[in-house]
């Protein structure tokens, strides 16, 4: 097994328009959002190793923000994932596998999470 580097950014919470019922479609709801990215590590990493290094985790971040244009709906969170995916895929080469999972917060009704978990790899 190789070794692995793995940048996250969980729980992150988000509004969306996103949904197919009509109660969804004109107005936005809570989703909370977890994205993790798989890298290939250095041998090692000393106290002065340089971001450049490795992938600022604010990217993945940013991916979840890019990916929620304001004003445009999408039926299905999967359009969302699929979008925060390729967005982190196509902005470095050196990400090897993207993890989203996107969980629809306003349809629990006792606590359990709801939602969906998109892995994209090269």
């Amino acid at each position: 097994m190789s070794d692995l580097l793995q940048l996250r950014v969980i729980d992150l919470p988000v509004q969306a328009l996103t949904g197919i019922y009509s109660e969804e479609t004109h107005r936005t709801q809570p989703l909370r959002v977890s994205v993790i990215a798989d890298m290939e590590p250095l041998p090692a990493y000393e106290p002065g190793t340089p971001l450049t290094a490795s992938k600022n985790y604010l990217d993945l971040k940013q991916a979840v923000h890019a990916a929620l244009p304001e004003g445009v709906h999408m039926n299905l969170v999967e359009a969302i994932a699929d979008r925060i995916a390729a967005h982190i895929l196509a902005g470095d080469p050196r990400v090897r596998r993207v993890e989203v999972v996107i969980d629809k917060l306003a349809i629990s009704e006792h606590g359990e999470t709801i939602g969906i978990r998109l892995v994209r790899q090269r």
